[in-house]
């Protein structure tokens, strides 16, 4: 009896696939294409199999840091040193050494913000209207004529 297709990848070196896929960014659609069924196929196994599902949610979780802390440092700014090298003779040697500033990003740091401190710097602020309900209606007792007549349409 043969091996069902997704038996290859609860296998260490399958789930190590899966993993660097996830890792590398690629979506579920392009990670079952590279496995070689149809997406749904992959959604089923991952409910199925545990194994796949935790390789898949490993890989993204490490792209997700990664992606986290390259938009921390841009919100913040950062500094690096730029090296330049020349051929010397038959050697390569460093002739330069610049340390460079990046300044911080206020788009990185207002999406930063919005997103993980939406109580203070989201858009949209709920508004509370107080109404009193037991206001007087001046127009409450009027006939449908006397409205009319205020409001200027002639009813005839």
């Amino acid at each position: 009896m043969a091996k069902g297709k997704y038996q290859e990848w609860l296998e260490p070196e399958g789930l190590l696939k899966l993993e660097g896929w996830a890792r590398d960014g690629l979506t579920d659609e392009q990670i079952a294409k590279n496995m070689g069924v149809r997406t749904s196929t992959l959604y089923d196994w991952k409910k199925k199999y545990s194994e796949i599902s935790e390789a898949l949610k490993k890989g993204k979780e490490v792209v997700d840091r990664q992606v986290e802390n390259a938009l921390l440092k841009r919100a913040l700014g950062y500094s690096y040193t730029e090296t330049t090298r020349e051929l010397v003779g038959t050697k390569m040697v460093i002739t330069k050494e610049v340390v460079k500033e990046v300044q911080p990003d206020t788009t990185a740091q207002i999406f930063w913000l919005k997103n993980r401190r939406p109580d203070i710097w989201r858009d949209r602020k709920d508004l509370e209207a107080k109404v009193d309900m037991n206001q007087n209606d001046q127009f409450k007792e009027m006939t449908k004529e006397e409205l009319l007549k205020i409001a200027g349409i002639d009813d005839g």
